[in-house]
């Protein structure tokens, strides 16, 4: 049978009659759910719902740092720090169209940051650095919307896709070429970061 051919109709009387159904029978049970018994990553699953809720809306989203999401290393802006971003464009680039190819950066001009955003557990394997720091749990940020790409107020220099992240290990060798400073203070850049939107 090809695509294009009809099935032949088969015609059924509308008046015909149908058995008796049983009847529904419904059982109450209680709701309540022993707080132990729920899974440990459930609070991650709720925000990353709210989450995605947000993004849909086109509202700032907050959300946690690490787990299923991304740690992040924060540098301070400048030229030195744009050269490190046009160098993982390069690294990056997938299709000569795509000349921003490197992986979500978000500007906030008002700190003269760039937040770089990096797979999961990077802040626990991150060496200290004099140039940046990473962040992962329990830290959470306000990311802007994603059709935000300009200023004022933190945008994404570069966008989020679903596709990539920064890679660490580049990144760090970079930062260590161009030695974009000062580097924030991490007391300083924890308190702010559900806030930097």
């Amino acid at each position: 049978m090809s695509a294009t051919e009809q099935l032949d109709r088969r015609d059924v009387d509308p008046n015909r009659r149908l058995p008796d159904a049983p009847p529904v029978g419904f059982i109450q049970t209680s709701m309540t759910v022993d707080p132990r018994h729920i899974a440990p990553d459930m609070a991650d699953l709720t925000a990353r719902l709210r989450s995605l809720m947000d993004l849909q809306q086109q509202r700032v989203l907050q959300l946690p740092l690490g787990g299923h999401f991304f740690d992040i290393v924060v540098t301070a802006s400048g030229p030195q720090a744009y050269a490190a971003i046009k160098v993982l464009d390069g690294i990056q680039q997938t299709s000569p169209d795509q000349p921003d190819a490197c992986g979500p950066v978000i500007q906030d001009p008002q700190r003269s940051w760039l937040i770089w955003l990096v797979p999961p557990g990077t802040s626990e394997r991150w060496a200290a650095h004099r140039h940046a720091l990473c962040l992962g749990r329990p830290h959470h940020i306000a990311l802007p919307a994603m059709t935000t790409t300009e200023p004022p107020g933190p945008y994404w220099l570069r966008p989020c896709r679903n596709d990539r992240l920064v890679p660490p290990t580049a990144l760090r060798q970079l930062l260590d070429q161009f030695r974009p400073g000062p580097a924030p203070h991490e007391t300083l850049l924890g308190s702010m970061l559900s806030s930097i939107s």
